[in-house]
């Protein structure tokens, strides 16, 4: 079990507050390990040990951190089963899922080793005599405030932009998969500089210090909205943040039901809901909506739910007690309400924190299920007469993280992007995209780039210079 969770200075060392937190396996309820809640004495020395590293890695050439970023990765996928296994054990993800966050960080690691060295400014000419340069130079120190839910890929995004532009980072994983975060800090800093990437421990006793911290030039925040909101409040330099959302489906009229509902079940039920893109409401043409809510019931009850760890399970555990309350929470409140519970609802007997692919129809945008993001395997149906009550509905709330819609009409597919407040628009297909697509989150959900090339104009800033040919007299 591991003892040492504070590493600066290229050192783990023992965290100065007292605290425990237990990380136990979701799908049997055994103790997995213990971290520190983290404390601001933990955070003043990961911070000092990265502002100190900042003046030395901000002058290593652009080629030579892509380089370390590649051997980075390398690592990254010669661990990649440990490493799922742990992100696996510590939050229940089943196991070809987590070997798949694990892939795409590495790939995204060498995403911007290669992306790096190329990022730039441009020029303007004044004049014969004068030229003005606009440089991107880093920000500093960089704070990177992770998830549980997909630990590594997202930790590497944001880490491996930062590194690559010259900043030093202190990482703060998930108090639920901080085994995770901690193995992958080790194998990233493995050619770094001492204090170039640096680990706190802990819940938001470590976050709320570090993301208020002077000496942190931006955070990067990837969690709930409410914990971003919080962050923002308090955080002296620039904030990114990628936060909740309440993603809407919409189901046209001409799609095939059956196709539409494999579509659906995939974006409600994927990682048991714990998605930041999962579907969470989904609007459905009268037209298709009683073939439609049919097979996706057949969908739901043909997942299998077991450890994640079992290569044939489907449909791991929810991370939690916690997150199974507020899930089920969802479901009879909406039941309560007048919503008719078509498979799923009821909280299994038995260890671990599992909870059924559930599917509720007759639901109105009144309910919380609708309304506030719920996390976890729910397919919650409302039926539309038209498309265009359909676009109206899913513009409602707070949130704009993502939106997507199946259809066979071109008509619609354009109305869709154009019109649905949401940063990322994906028609007929609930995942996928192309490798280095990007997007901003609207409202509630965040603000800045996450993702893509353009993430490493998140971590920098442009100074302007101007340099004229002396008089001569």
């Amino acid at each position: 079990m591991r003892t040492l969770w504070l590493f600066t200075d290229g050192e783990w060392r023992e965290s100065a507050g007292d605290d425990v937190i237990a990380v136990d396996d979701p799908a049997t309820g055994e103790r997995v390990g213990e971290c520190p809640r983290g404390c601001e004495e933990d955070v003043r020395a990961a911070v000092r040990s990265a502002r100190g590293a900042a003046p030395g890695w901000a002058r290593v050439a652009p080629a030579e951190r892509g380089a370390i970023l590649r051997r980075a990765a390398a690592r990254v996928r010669e661990h990649a089963d440990e490493l799922a296994r742990l992100v696996t054990r510590e939050m229940g993800k089943p196991l070809a899922d987590a070997r798949g966050g694990v892939e795409a960080g590495a790939g995204t690691l060498e995403q911007y080793a290669e992306l790096g060295p190329l990022h730039g400014g441009r020029t303007l000419q004044g004049g014969w005599g004068a030229t003005d340069l606009m440089v991107r130079e880093p920000l500093g120190v960089v704070a990177v405030i992770t998830p549980w839910n997909d630990p590594v890929a997202i930790a590497c995004g944001l880490i491996g932009a930062a590194l690559v532009t010259g900043n030093t980072v202190v990482h703060k994983p998930s108090e639920r998969t901080p085994h995770t975060g901690a193995r992958l800090v080790e194998l990233l800093a493995a050619d770094l500089p001492p204090g170039t990437l640096t680990m706190v421990a802990g819940d938001q006793s470590a976050g709320w210090p570090l993301a208020a911290h002077p000496d942190v030039d931006l955070v990067a925040h990837v969690g709930s909205s409410e914990a971003g909101r919080q962050i923002a409040a308090v955080a002296r330099g620039r904030v990114l943040r990628e936060n909740g959302g309440k993603d809407p489906l919409i189901v046209d009229e001409g799609v095939d039901p059956k196709w539409a509902a494999g579509q659906a079940a995939l974006g409600c039920f994927a990682n048991a809901g714990q998605i930041c893109v999962a579907i969470e409401r989904i609007y459905v043409h009268r037209a298709v909506a009683e073939s439609f809510t049919a097979a996706l019931v057949a969908e739901a009850e043909g997942l299998s739910m077991g450890s994640g760890l079992d290569e044939s399970t489907a449909l791991g555990p929810l991370v939690d007690g916690r997150q199974r309350d507020l899930v089920d929470e969802h479901v009879r409140s909406a039941v309560a309400a007048g919503a008719k519970l078509l498979t799923g609802g009821e909280v299994p007997d038995g260890p671990g924190t599992f909870y059924p692919a559930t599917v509720l129809a007759g639901c109105s945008d009144d309910m919380p299920v609708m309304r506030e993001e719920t996390f976890g395997p729910v397919a919650a149906v409302r039926v539309v007469d038209s498309f265009d009550e359909a676009l109206a509905l899913a513009n409602g709330g707070e949130y704009g993280l993502a939106a997507t819609v199946l259809t066979p009409s071109l008509a619609h597919m354009q109305r869709a992007w154009r019109e649905l407040r949401a940063g990322t628009v994906k028609i007929n297909a609930v995942f996928g995209g192309a490798p280095g697509g990007a997007a901003q989150p609207l409202g509630a959900s965040g603000q800045g780039f996450g993702y893509g090339p353009e993430l490493l104009d998140e971590m920098t800033h442009t100074k302007v210079v101007h340099i004229a040919t002396p008089e001569t007299g």
